[in-house]
């Protein structure tokens, strides 16, 4: 399954490192990452106008299973990204490091909230389904399951979660 990590922007690359130990946590759960700063922009070596970086980043939340937002830090993107991923009926998991302020609109959008002191917490929480959504996927989202031929085990546990949730390490 593919998790898109949606991160604030930054042209010096300075969040660099929380990208790679995100992703890195999410890997260790068997999921593929993809970052549009890494993964299309390349860390800043290709560029895009905008209208086409738009298209490319919504492209890749369209292939992924499930939108990792990571509001440690508040941006533009990251909310434009949120409501895309929301209106396309994609489960949205939201992490933030501890004392970080997560609006009320993007916490009534999320499955699930963790906060997370270090790094190694994303772990913990990404084994224990943290990133498997806790609300139904919508007949779109099912469809999209079934058609990139993702086992029935994995699109079970996508679409049977409960209430949204807060957790904190």
């Amino acid at each position: 399954m593919q998790a898109y990590i949606s991160i604030k922007y930054h042209p010096d690359n300075k969040n660099r490192e929380r990208i790679e130990k995100i992703s890195a946590a999410l890997a260790q759960c068997g999921f593929e990452t993809v970052c549009v700063v890494r993964d299309v922009e390349k860390w800043g070596q290709v560029t895009f106008d905008p209208r086409e970086l738009m298209q490319k980043t919504f492209d890749e939340i369209d292939a992924s299973h499930v939108v990792v937002l990571d509001l440690t830090e508040k941006g533009v993107g990251v909310g434009i990204e949120a409501g895309y991923a929301h209106a396309r009926g994609l489960p949205i998991v939201t992490i933030a490091r501890k004392g970080s302020d997560i609006s009320t609109t993007l916490r009534g959008i999320s499955h699930r909230v963790f906060l997370y002191g270090a790094y190694d917490e994303l772990v913990s929480f990404f084994t224990s389904g943290g990133a498997a959504p806790n609300k139904p996927a919508t007949s779109l989202r099912r469809e999209r399951l079934r058609q990139s031929s993702v086992e029935p085990s994995v699109e079970r546990s996508v679409e049977s979660f409960g209430s949204p949730q807060l957790v904190e390490a």
